[in-house]
């Protein structure tokens, strides 16, 4: 019971960790005009914060299962 409440508890965390990556400011700060490897820099940030939260989630679900 102990190992449930504490992956309810890490989903949340990237729950927030997203919210917080996609908000406002934090995407302010990549609208630049600057490329990586010919894709815009914000499109870059979007995508590898978008894997990151998704990352942060498939460890907190196979934490759990073990």
């Amino acid at each position: 019971m102990q190992r449930r409440i504490l992956a309810g508890d890490r989903l949340i965390a990237a729950f927030l960790a997203g919210c917080v990556l996609f908000n406002y400011p934090l995407l302010a700060v990549f609208d630049r005009p600057t490329e990586v490897f010919n894709i815009p820099l914000l499109y870059v940030y979007i995508f590898l914060a978008w894997a990151f939260v998704i990352a942060l989630m498939a460890w907190a679900v196979e934490r759990r299962l073990k």
